[in-house]
């Protein structure tokens, strides 16, 4: 009876411990079918571009296809919800954005999810800075000048945005907060229709992407009087930053990264992470990141969850400071 049983718990502990063996095989082999990179925002935006340039690359460099599913809704809130819910096995990852791992948590009060705790980092992919734009006839030409004509004119300068809760709204409150005065927040549906009232000179500033601007900012449409970065973007090398013009520490990039629901094997977040370095060192993603005003900044996982702490925090505090809501 005794021999028995030892052969019993020796039999139950390899049967308990071949989930356990099945995952690092699994790993080991990763991948094996299709890998699906989910954007949490509708088709033609930069998280879109970013996300079919990375599936382009990881499909050559891996030798396994690499399709991108794009769940737009209520700020990336939708599809973020979706993929922390999903099977931690490596198949289906998001394509981190600011807006989704560190705005909408705290905006949207159903968003349904944890940024800290619901995802695994794999690694930053790279960040991109918006613009500081207003109409010709707006009589400021610095953005020192803009500061001082908004506290002579209390309450009377409005700066549109993408809408309610974006990156360039935040970064407008962000940038009235640290100025000490008070702007007229305009929420547009998109930067097209924003920048469309600015031109028109419906709207005297907007805040929005580099690439969305700089042209018609070359062209005289529109002046541009600083970039929401703390270093000079590449698209417009000869524009000051904000911070650089005396709102010392200002910063207010989109971070783009990728994430895949919490529990996924260790090993596959560091192929993925091993993977992902090396596409972003190449000159062809930096030319083609460079279309959406990008610019690849590679980390490992531990250094994109930290990016993804901070930029919580910062974000949510202004959010809930400012008592910002979005159903």
């Amino acid at each position: 009876m005794k021999l028995q049983r030892r052969q019993f718990l020796r039999l139950a502990a390899g049967a308990t411990a071949l989930p356990a063996f099945s995952r690092v095989v699994n790993a080991q082999a990763y991948p094996t079918r299709p890998v699906t990179i989910v954007d949490t925002f509708p088709p033609g935006g930069s998280t879109g571009i970013i996300a079919r340039i990375l599936a382009d690359k990881f499909s050559e460099t891996i030798g396994q296809q690499f399709i991108v599913d794009q769940r737009g809704g209520a700020g990336g809130t939708v599809g973020a919800r979706q993929i922390a819910r999903s099977a931690p096995d490596g198949y289906t990852i998001m394509l981190g954005f600011s807006g989704t791992l560190a705005i909408a948590p705290s905006l949207y009060s159903n968003a349904g999810y944890d940024p800290r705790k619901d995802f695994a980092p794999i690694g930053r992919i790279g960040t991109a800075p918006s613009s500081l734009v207003v109409h010709p006839s707006f009589p400021a030409r610095t953005v020192a000048e803009l500061i001082s004509y908004a506290k002579a004119n209390p309450g009377k300068v409005s700066f549109g945005s993408a809408g309610i809760g974006s990156v360039n709204h935040v970064a407008g409150e962000l940038f009235a907060s640290m100025a000490g005065i008070k702007l007229l927040h305009v929420p547009y549906r998109g930067t097209g229709p924003a920048l469309t009232d600015l031109l028109g000179g419906h709207i005297p500033v907007v805040f929005a992407p580099v690439p969305a601007t700089h042209e018609n900012a070359k062209n005289g449409l529109i002046r541009m009087l600083g970039v929401t970065s703390l270093s000079r973007s590449s698209l417009v090398p000869d524009m000051p930053t904000i911070a650089e013009q005396g709102l010392n520490g200002y910063e207010a990039v989109l971070l783009y990264g990728l994430v895949a629901p919490a529990g996924t094997p260790r090993p596959i977040i560091e192929r993925l992470n091993k993977e992902l370095r090396a596409v972003l060192a190449t000159d062809d993603i930096r030319v083609r990141f460079a279309t959406v005003g990008a610019e690849p900044l590679s980390s490992t996982s531990e250094e994109y969850a930290a990016d993804i702490a901070r930029e919580e925090a910062k974000w949510s505090a202004l959010v809930k400071s400012l008592g910002l809501k979005a159903e």
